[in-house]
């Protein structure tokens, strides 16, 4: 391990904070039992982009006869993993910092809980394949025009689009009709789910991804720079920052819970055997640990191969967890320098982390490139590609008649009549990606008159 000077260091004191984007002036005194970020959480889960969630594709095909996951559920289960590791992690450190008690550090599980809520909100319609469509009309299609008549900034935003970014802006921009801070998340919370807390032409270098876009890097660098998080860029240069710690946490649930959960989906689409789907579970234990997995299986009358693959991944999911804690534990000085390279699941170090990675291997091989799943990413392709075409020809030329036919269907907190072409654009992209995938297939349909209302 390295280590920094100590005025380089990152503090928990300043890292976890209950002040509130947009509203830092009037931190009011609060009359009931709930915290601060307790109360983050309970807005998400009451917002309209979480329960859209609902029918936004996770990997599979929205369910038929068998339910699977969707953006929602998965990210319900990534919040509760996000809660253990969270106040696992603040019990550890409250060990050798038992000063920490009677701060605001406890309450690191909920937010963590929290973030892990948000993490996905800002993805657009069909996952991965959405970004895509998004990311390729303007590189690929003829959004390739636009690139002389916008700043380099907004082209590189456009160009490498992010779920992750448009997570953020989601929750801190100032829509039309809006109150100033979006949501008005706390600060710690807002940190802690930029997972690549730099700007996107740096993405350009080869990363591919980025934090936040550059209409709300003012934003973060507010936050960043309030909470003490360690700046890497020097002035002039593109913003990059290093990691809030709780991102790690957040990292953790998700990659748990989307690589364990698409192998549990996998099998009961009958993608994966039931033998093939117990070998890859019981890799994570040692000889001892997979006997008395088999014992209990045994003797809690389980027959079903459903509730065994439900009994085991329940299993693989707490000794990962558990891992991950004492990962961040044992790295907890270089992830406050801002030293830790890759997650914490590459930083086990142990037979865990082999399994994990053979359940990558095979999902890549196996999951990814199934039919059901490269089925749902050509057609959503195609779909968000199409509504690409027509949304961003409209904002392009608002004046012409089928232009405005379009623009009428774009919400009132979207600012696609601005006169700054860059800022229409950015309204067309908030409104697909806002879309659920069952909306965006409608308009699509409509688009070419393929469904029309009938009475």
């Amino acid at each position: 391990m390295t280590s920094k000077k100590e005025n380089m260091r990152m503090d928990w004191h300043k890292l976890i904070s209950n002040k509130r984007f947009g509203q830092e002036s009037k931190h009011a005194q609060r009359h009931d039992d709930r915290s601060e970020f307790k109360r983050d959480y309970d807005r998400l889960i009451f917002s309209a982009p979480f329960r859209r969630m609902q029918n936004k594709t996770q990997v599979f095909p929205l369910p038929g006869s068998i339910f699977v996951h969707n953006r929602l559920t998965h990210s319900l289960e990534v919040a509760s993993v996000g809660l253990s590791l969270g106040n696992d992690v603040a019990h550890g450190v409250m060990k050798h910092s038992p000063e920490l008690a009677d701060t605001l550090f406890p309450q690191i599980g909920t937010i963590v809980s929290t973030a892990c809520l948000a993490h996905d909100m800002g993805n657009p319609p069909f996952g991965h394949s959405g970004e895509k469509a998004i990311q390729t009309f303007f590189t690929e299609g003829n959004g390739r025009s636009l690139k002389d008549k916008v700043s380099p900034g907004f082209w590189a935003d456009i160009t490498h689009f992010e779920g992750n970014a448009n997570a953020f802006r989601l929750l801190a921009h100032r829509f039309k009709g809006r109150r100033d801070g979006g949501f008005v998340m706390t600060y710690s919370t807002l940190a802690s789910i930029v997972k690549y807390p730099f700007a996107s032409t740096i993405a350009e270098k080869g990363h591919g991804k980025f934090g936040f876009f550059i209409s709300e890097e003012h934003i973060f660098r507010k936050i960043a720079d309030e909470l003490g998080i360690i700046r890497r860029s020097a002035d002039g240069q593109p913003t990059e920052y290093a990691r809030h710690p709780l991102v790690y946490l957040v990292e953790a649930a998700d990659d748990i819970c989307y690589e364990i959960m698409d192998i549990e989906d996998a099998h009961k689409l009958k993608i994966l055997s039931y033998e093939e789907t117990e070998r890859l579970f019981l890799d994570f234990f040692d000889e001892k640990g997979q006997n008395r997995i088999r014992q209990r299986i045994i003797d809690e009358g389980i027959t079903d191969s459903n509730e065994k693959v439900v009994y085991m991944r329940a299993c693989v999911i707490g000794t990962l967890e558990k891992a991950c804690v004492e990962t961040f534990l044992r790295y907890e000085t270089d992830i406050l320098n801002g030293e830790l390279k890759g997650c914490l699941i590459d930083n086990i170090g142990d037979r865990r982390a082999e399994a994990y990675r053979k359940c990558a291997d095979l999902s890549k091989q196996r999951i990814y490139k199934s039919k059901p799943v490269l089925d749902v990413e050509l057609s959503g392709f195609r779909i968000m590609a199409t509504l690409m075409e027509a949304m961003v020809d409209a904002a392009v030329n608002p004046e012409r008649f089928y232009s405005r036919q379009l623009i009428s269907r774009v919400s009132s907190q979207y600012d696609i009549d601005s006169p700054d072409l860059e800022t229409r654009l950015m309204a067309v992209i908030d409104y697909i990606s806002g879309m659920t995938d069952v909306y965006a297939l409608d308009i699509y349909q409509k688009i070419n008159g393929i469904s029309l209302p009938i009475v």
